[in-house]
């Protein structure tokens, strides 16, 4: 018997399941929505959850009241977030799209309800809303998002930023096609004066060539490094710190080194940012050996650590001073190791200094007691100043109150001797210690690296923290005055010249990382020899580099928040810069992101559940505490470059907050969390998970890129992280834009493949030129760009085989510029692994 048109209609499996999936998402709302509301978070998720629930009912029950109960939750959800995001495009897509998708299904459902509208009304509908999907979804791929333009860009000037630090040093005035230190020059600036490669012809770059270095590790991989190229050839190190000696024109391989570092003494990353050259002056040749000379005339391609090849016979007299006048060892190649040591090697060969240290080497842990693997090591490129070495170390963060101290030393860049040490823990003495002496457990290191003045005969040290990073009530005063803090030493007797703290008690790990930069910087009387210091908070300060006198605007003390697990050690104020900072506003519950809903909601409840105040929030012992920004940055190791000519700082940064949980001791214990010494195994976790900090109340549980546990997506909306351009003389921002795109950057670890400019965690710098163009890789889509300094739009762009999770370079070789980047990837950045160095360049003849 034929159904009457006017009979109820019950709805069919379609319509159940729709109904299903709204009783689901209601369920789900409404119960994480309550809790939301008892924490005083919004309240949107528990209204829209108990409507959805409603809904659900009734849509299985084949009721029309159903869909329009669901229609209110759609509307209701529009106008609450139109009101939570405003024109921010990221707010918008986990507060709207599982609501839109479920009311296009339940619009497609709506001809078999009861009472429900005819087929017609009910598809227009649906089409309307899918076409809302769509066009939300296109306009993601809308260029320019979070595109600022400010002001423009300076012209070339003619009075030049570039500043006098001598003429000691090949770096000091580096050949313009030379790539002389691992800033480009001694003061750090990462400017090449090239301009044969320009935003009009860029487009055009090429691989000219490129090299497998072999040194590959199944965890813990990140090398970091930026290679030199001095004359015809090129320098690096690798993740273990084989050193090795390329052709610049070609890439083919001249000599290689190997100190045989073993495995067990990586510390956090296997890296090694730098090596350095070094030419021993006229007055000084008298200090070779004339063993340095024997073993030189014979040459390898593969140098054994300690053991240079023989030569086919023993040399006479007369070969000794043949090699005298060839000047064996004159021009060095100065490299630390992740186990301790200062090595050095003929630029020529690759053979050991023998007149350095111990046969081309010398132990930096002398004095510093009881040192296991991984404890201390040299992660970034020494520094010459005035024929010293001066070399701070990484102490492994996170495992001791009282690891190894963070002594820095000097040495005689000739013979190895050490010439000075300075323990911050004990500021005004510099002898070096002898016998069974041990130089300050646990007292502030320097990991990162230093800038040196040949001409004012200065060392700049950005000082890290004391044991343990999150943990200050058994510091002592001194160690609380000269950790996180930029320090100018005289490099003649090692003792300091002027300090400026950039966090007081720190327990953030708001270490500076980054290498200051000098330069000349414009005031009202003439130009100052300056120094130019970003940090991990995001502020960047100005120094006269000859006083420590404050320059740009100066610095404030600013009240901070207090309490936490310490309250009677929390400073009551902190600096910030008045010059420039790259720290965003403070986020807050709004903030909070995800793929749907239903990660928003996860990480809104994460956040009312912590401790947040603002910046500089005190760790707290009993909740987590939201960190922002993270110890990640702001500006990390890849610091900025600077353009001396146009006057213009180039700086990259992240955006990302870390949640953090102080763990009581005997919670630490139980969970197995001991010093890496003591482990079975390396975990190879992530700094800051699970660190013990033994000889503490607390280990520490960072969250460092605080996520949803089931998607892996970031709790914060994005992007999370950009690049700027900022006037040097004046501090103010020119533009700014997200930096790195979600093609390599999806949810459950899958690489997207869309190039989205979301803004990415970025590790690494840029390299700056006189054509114009910026280039970096540093973000987490395994791309790099060239940008327009003036428009800061990506001009060029390339894929990498791995992360390039470290600062390019640029050189000439036979007429042609050269961009080299070296991709390694990087395990904390989740890129991926590899061994490559490879170098760009127009085509030739072109």
């Amino acid at each position: 018997m034929p159904k009457d048109a006017s009979s109820p209609r019950s709805g069919g499996v379609f319509t159940k399941i729709v109904g299903a999936l709204v009783l689901l998402v209601g369920l789900a709302l409404a119960g994480g929505g309550l809790y939301l509301a008892t924490l005083g978070g919004s309240w949107y998720y528990l209204i829209a959850g108990l409507v959805s629930l409603v809904s659900g009912v009734q849509l299985l029950r084949g009721k029309a009241s159903g869909a329009w109960l669901f229609a209110l939750v759609f509307i209701g959800t529009f106008l609450w977030a139109a009101w939570e995001s405003g024109l921010n495009y990221w707010r918008w897509i986990p507060r709207l799209d599982v609501v839109l998708i479920l009311a296009i299904l339940v619009a497609l459902a709506m001809p078999g309800l009861q009472g429900g509208p005819s087929s017609k009304a009910s598809f227009s509908t649906a089409g309307v809303l899918f076409l809302g999907l769509v066009v939300a979804g296109a306009l993601a791929f809308l260029p320019g998002r979070g595109y600022q333009h400010l002001q423009d860009v300076p012209e070339v000037a003619s009075n030049s930023r570039t500043t006098d630090v001598g003429d000691a040093l090949r770096a000091d005035n580096p050949a313009q096609g030379d790539w002389a230190a691992y800033g480009r020059d001694s003061a750090a600036t990462r400017f090449s004066p090239l301009d044969q490669i320009t935003p009009e012809n860029v487009g055009d770059l090429e691989v000219a060539w490129q090299y497998r270095t072999g040194d590959m590790l199944e965890h813990r991989w990140g090398a970091e490094t930026t290679p030199l190229k001095v004359g015809d050839d090129v320098f690096l190190c690798t993740s273990r710190n084989i050193v090795i000696s390329l052709d610049a024109a070609t890439g083919e391989e001249n000599w290689r080194f190997d100190p045989s570092v073993s495995k067990d003494a990586i510390p956090y990353t296997a890296a090694c940012r730098g090596v350095t050259y070094y030419e021993v002056p006229e007055d000084r040749l008298d200090d070779l050996s004339t063993t340095d000379n024997a073993e030189q005339t014979s040459t390898t391609q593969d140098v054994d650590a300690g053991t240079p090849a023989d030569s086919e016979s023993e040399p006479t007299s007369s070969d000794i001073a043949a090699g005298s006048q060839d000047m064996a060892c004159r021009k060095r190649i100065i490299s630390g190791t992740l186990d301790g040591r200062l090595i050095q090697v003929d630029a020529e060969t690759g053979k050991p200094c023998t007149s350095f240290g111990d046969n081309g080497q010398v132990d930096i842990k002398k004095n510093m007691g009881v040192t296991p693997s991984g404890y201390v090591s040299i992660n970034s490129a020494p520094v010459v100043v005035r024929d010293r070495i001066i070399t701070g170390h990484q102490v492994l963060d996170g495992q001791r109150r009282y690891p190894p101290s963070g002594v820095i030393k000097a040495f005689d860049a000739v013979t190895g001797e050490i010439e000075w040490a300075w323990d911050a823990a004990k500021p005004n003495q510099s002898e070096p210690l002898t016998g069974d002496a041990i130089y300050t457990r646990g007292s502030p290191n320097m990991w990162t690296t230093a800038v040196g003045d040949n001409k004012l005969g200065m060392i700049y040290l950005p000082m890290a923290n004391a044991a343990a990073d999150y943990w200050s009530s058994s510091r002592t005063p001194a160690e609380n005055k000269w950790s996180s803090a930029m320090v100018a030493l005289n490099v003649e007797t090692g003792l300091p010249e002027w300090r400026f703290q950039t966090a007081h008690k720190d327990v953030w790990d708001y270490d500076p990382g980054s290498q200051p930069t000098l330069v000349d910087f414009p005031s009202d009387d003439g130009e100052v020899p300056a120094l130019v210091m970003p940090t991990k908070q995001g502020d960047i300060y100005v120094f006269n580099r000859e006083t420590g006198e404050l320059l740009g605007g100066g610095a404030e003390e600013r009240p901070v928040p207090q309490g936490g697990a310490e309250p009677e050690q929390r400073a009551e104020t902190q600096p910030f810069s008045l010059y420039a900072t790259l720290r965003q506003p403070d986020i807050t519950e709004k903030d909070m992101w995800g793929m749907s809903p239903f990660d928003q909601l996860f990480c809104r409840i994460q956040y009312q559940q912590a401790s947040w105040k603002g910046m500089y929030t005190p760790p707290t012992a009993d909740q987590p505490w939201v960190q922002y920004t993270g110890y990640n940055g702001g500006s990390d190791w890849g610091s900025v470059s600077i353009d001396p000519q146009r006057g213009v700082i180039i700086a990259n940064y992240n955006d990302m907050p870390n949640y953090n949980k102080l763990v009581p001791r005997k919670i630490a214990d139980k969970r197995g969390w001991v010093p890496r010494e003591m482990q079975e195994e390396d975990s190879g976790g992530a700094e800051g998970a699970g660190d013990p900090q033994a000889g503490t109340p607390y280990a520490i549980d960072v969250n460092a890129g605080w996520r949803v546990p089931y998607t892996g997506l970031l709790c914060k909306q994005p992007p999370y992280g950009h690049i700027r351009a900022i006037d040097l003389a004046s501090g103010n921002t020119l533009w700014d834009r997200p930096l790195g795109t979600a093609r390599a950057n999806g949810p459950w670890g899958i690489r997207s493949g869309l190039p989205i400019d979301i803004g990415t965690p970025n590790n690494g710098g840029s390299a700056v030129t006189a054509g114009g163009l910026i280039f970096i890789a540093a973000a987490t889509d395994d791309l790099i760009r060239a940008i327009d300094i003036e428009t800061g739009e990506t001009v060029w762009q390339d894929a990498l085989p791995a992360g390039g999770q470290a600062n390019p370079m640029v050189y000439e070789a036979n007429g042609r510029q050269y961009l080299v980047i070296v991709a390694t990837g990087h395990h904390f950045m989740e890129t991926p692994s590899g061994d490559y160095v490879i170098a760009y360049a127009l085509p030739e003849g072109s």
